[in-house]
C-alpha cells in the first residue's frame, strides 16, 4: 500500500532564470522540502527544513532566492517564505495569524520585489501589496473595495485589470494606467464566462476566455480601450479551452491546451510546435509536458508520464539537442505492473452523454469484478486521464475502478455544468448511479460487490449513495465529505463569502430551498444507511468543517449502525502528511477487504 501513497523521490523541478541551477522537492524527515542543485558541479543543498508540513509550492525569485508557501496543520492560511538558494535561515514574509497570502505577480524583471495578496485587513477579500524581498516591507498597491475576487497585472507588473462580483454577476474591470480608477467593461451573470487570461505582449489587448453566445468556452482577443471582442483565437467543438501558452523571451502567444478524453495542445507558433514534436519523438506512447524553461528558453524541464506511470523529469538542452534524465518520481512502481485507464462513454437515464474512465485490474478476467466508483470533488471540476494513485491501488487489489464526470462537471460547456445546479443528491447522484449500472450491464462489475468512495464533494456523493440508494452498494467511504448542506454553507471560509450567492444558485438557498436541501442532506436521513460506512476527516479543514463528519457519524450510530471514524488532528481538507495517508489507505484497504472481498 505504501508504494502507492508514499512521497515521491523528487518532484516539481524548476530551473533558475539563468539556467545554472535546479530547485526541486525532495523528502526530508518525511516532509517534502526544497533542494537546490548546481548543474555545473552537481552539488546539492537542502534549503528548507519543514518537519510539520510539506512545502506546498515554490518558485525561483531571481537566480539566488527561493520563495515558498506553507500552511499550518491544513488550515490553508498560507504564508510566504523566502530562503537563499545557497542555504541559510528562511524568513516569513507574511507573519500574520489567520491570514492567507498568495503571489499575484512574481515580477520576474524586478529581483527585489513581488506583488502579493493578503486578506489581513478584511478576511473576506484580498488587498494587493508590493513586498520587498530583502526587508519584508509591504507597501499597499490596491485596497479591495469589497467586491473584487481577482486581480491581474500586465507584462510590466502594473495592476491593470480585476474581476469583481455583486454575488451573482461578474464584471471585468480595467484601467489604462495605475493612476486611473478602474472602470467596468463588461458584466455577465456568473453562469457565463468572460475571463481575462493574459495581456498581449503590447500590454494593450487582452486574451480572454469566453462562452458568451456559445456553449463551450473559446479564446478571443479583446480590446479593453474600445471595449470590444475582436478575433476568435481558438475553439473546440466538444470541450472548453483550457490554459494559454506563451513565450516571454519571444513575446508571443504560442498555443492553448484542452482536454477531451486526454489532454491536447494546439500551437500557433512554429518554434513551440517543433519543440513539442522533438520531445514527443523521444517518448512515444507517453504524455510529454514542458513544465519550465530558463530565460533563454534553451534549457527545458520536461515531465513525461502516462496512465500507468507517474513518470520522470528530464532536462533538455535545445542548443545541443541533448536530453538527460533528472529523476523518476516513483521508481518503485513499475509501469508494466500498473493498470490502463480507459476512457468510457455512456448515456444517463435522461439521455445526457456522460464521459469517464474505467481502470481494470491486470491478470484477471474483466468479468464480475468488485467495483469502486470514485466521484470527483468540486463538484465544479472533472476527472482527467493520467496516473491516479487511488485507482491503481484499488486495481492492484483486484477491483475495477470507475470515475464519472457527472453533470455539473466542468470542461464540457456551460449547459452541462448548469445541468448540475441544485442537483446534489439528485441528477448528479443519478449519473453516478447510472455509471455503476452501466458497469454492471457491461458484465464488468458484480452487483453484489459495489462500493462508493470519494473526497470532498465526492465524500458527499459517497454518503448520498449510502443514504439514497442503500440497496446498491455493499459499503461506502466518505473522505472530508459534507453531510449537512445547511451547516456546510454556514461554515464556508471567509474568503469564499463573495461567492455565497453563487453557491446558493448552484447548490440551493438555505431559506428558499429549505425543503430541497433537507431532502438531499444525508445527515437527516441517516437511518436509511444500512451498509458499512467509513468516514475520515481532518480536524482543521477550512472547507468542510469537522462538524460535517461528526454529525453523520453521530446520526448513524444513533440509528444503531457502526461507523469506522478516523480523525487526524494535524490535517485539513485531505491528508497531506505521509504517515496520515498511510493510516487512511491502510484502514480503507482493510475495510474494502472485509466488505467488498478485495484480494
Amino acid at each position: 500500500m505504501e508504494d502507492f501513497f508514499r512521497n515521491p523521490d523528487t518532484a516539481s523541478y524548476a530551473i533558475s532564470p539563468d539556467g545554472t541551477k535546479l530547485a526541486f522537492a525532495k523528502p526530508w524527515e518525511r516532509r517534502m522540502n526544497v533542494t537546490v542543485r548546481d548543474l555545473a558541479t552537481g552539488d546539492e543543498r537542502r534549503v528548507t527544513s519543514a518537519t510539520e508540513r510539506d512545502i506546498a509550492g515554490f518558485f525561483w525569485k531571481g537566480n539566488g532566492r527561493i520563495v515558498y508557501v506553507q500552511d499550518s496543520g491544513g488550515d490553508e492560511n498560507y504564508h510566504l517564505y523566502v530562503v537563499d538558494a545557497g542555504g541559510g535561515e528562511a524568513r516569513d514574509l507574511t507573519p500574520f495569524e489567520g491570514v492567507r497570502a498568495g503571489v499575484l505577480d512574481d515580477l520576474e524583471d524586478d529581483p527585489e520585489h513581488m506583488l502579493i495578496e493578503l486578506n489581513r485587513r478584511d478576511p473576506e477579500v484580498f488587498d494587493v501589496f508590493r513586498c520587498d524581498i530583502a526587508t519584508g516591507e509591504l507597501t499597499q498597491v490596491a485596497e479591495n473595495p469589497g467586491n473584487i475576487t481577482g486581480w491581474m497585472t500586465d507584462h510590466d507588473g502594473r495592476l491593470r485589470a480585476a474581476y469583481a462580483t455583486d454575488g451573482v454577476n461578474a464584471s471585468l474591470l480595467y484601467r489604462t494606467t495605475e493612476e486611473e480608477d478602474f472602470r467596468v467593461l463588461i458584466t455577465t451573470n456568473f453562469r457565463e464566462t468572460f475571463v481575462p487570461l493574459i495581456f498581449a505582449y503590447d500590454n494593450r489587448l487582452l486574451y480572454v476566455e469566453s462562452n458568451l453566445s456559445r456553449d463551450k468556452t473559446a479564446v478571443y482577443t479583446f480590446d479593453p480601450e474600445a471595449n470590444k471582442t475582436l478575433d476568435l483565437v481558438f475553439e473546440h467543438p466538444e470541450v472548453d479551452v483550457g490554459s494559454i501558452l506563451h513565450s516571454k523571451k519571444r513575446k508571443v502567444i504560442t498555443g492553448v491546451t484542452y482536454v477531451t478524453d486526454r489532454g491536447h495542445y494546439h500551437f500557433f507558433d512554429g518554434d513551440r510546435a517543433e519543440l513539442q514534436r522533438t520531445l514527443e519523438s523521444f517518448f512515444p506512447g507517453h504524455e510529454v509536458a514542458v513544465t519550465d524553461m530558463d530565460d533563454d528558453e534553451r534549457r527545458v524541464i520536461v515531465r513525461v508520464y502516462g496512465d500507468r506511470t507517474r513518470g520522470a523529469y528530464y532536462l533538455y538542452d535545445r542548443k545541443d539537442n541533448s536530453l538527460s534524465k533528472l529523476a523518476d518520481l516513483s521508481p518503485w512502481l513499475k509501469e508494466e505492473q500498473m493498470a490502463p485507464m480507459e476512457p468510457i462513454t455512456f448515456k444517463s437515464r435522461d439521455g445526457l452523454t456522460l464521459h469517464g474512465y474505467l481502470t481494470l485490474p491486470l491478470g484477471v478476467a474483466s468479468r464480475d469484478l468488485p467495483l469502486v466508483i470514485i466521484p470527483h470533488g468540486g463538484p465544479s471540476a472533472r476527472d482527467v486521464w493520467g496516473f491516479d494513485s487511488e485507482a491503481q491501488f484499488l486495481a492492484n487489489r483486484g477491483a475495477a475502478v470507475l470515475q464519472v464526470n457527472f453533470r455539473g462537471s466542468t470542461g464540457y460547456g456551460k449547459a452541462f455544468w448548469q445541468a448540475g445546479f441544485k442537483q446534489w443528491g439528485r441528477g448528479m447522484q443519478d449519473d453516478v448511479t447510472d455509471g455503476v449500472e452501466w458497469a454492471v450491464a457491461q458484465g464488468v462489475a458484480d452487483r453484489k460487490r459495489l462500493a462508493i468512495y470519494g473526497g470532498s464533494y465526492g465524500g458527499y456523493s459517497a454518503l448520498a449513495g449510502a443514504t439514497f440508494t442503500p440497496d446498491l452498494y455493499a459499503c461506502a467511504v466518505s473522505y472530508v465529505g459534507p453531510s449537512n448542506i445547511f451547516t456546510l454553507l454556514e461554515s464556508i471560509p471567509p474568503y469564499w463569502e463573495p461567492f455565497r450567492e453563487m453557491e446558493y444558485e448552484e447548490i440551493g438557498d438555505p431559506e428558499k430551498d429549505r425543503e430541497l436541501l433537507t431532502a438531499v442532506s444525508p445527515v437527516f436521513h441517516a437511518e436509511q444507511i444500512q451498509i458499512p460506512l467509513f468516514v475520515a476527516q481532518g480536524a482543521n479543514d477550512p472547507r468542510v468543517n469537522k462538524a460535517e463528519s461528526d454529525q453523520i457519524v453521530e446520526a448513524v450510530r444513533k440509528a444503531g449502525k457502526d461507523v469506522v471514524y478516523m480523525v487526524k488532528d494535524n490535517e485539513g481538507h485531505g491528508f497531506h502528511n505521509e504517515e496520515n495517508r498511510f493510516d487512511f489507505y491502510r484502514e480503507m484497504e482493510a475495510f474494502f477487504r472485509k466488505h467488498l472481498g478485495l484480494r
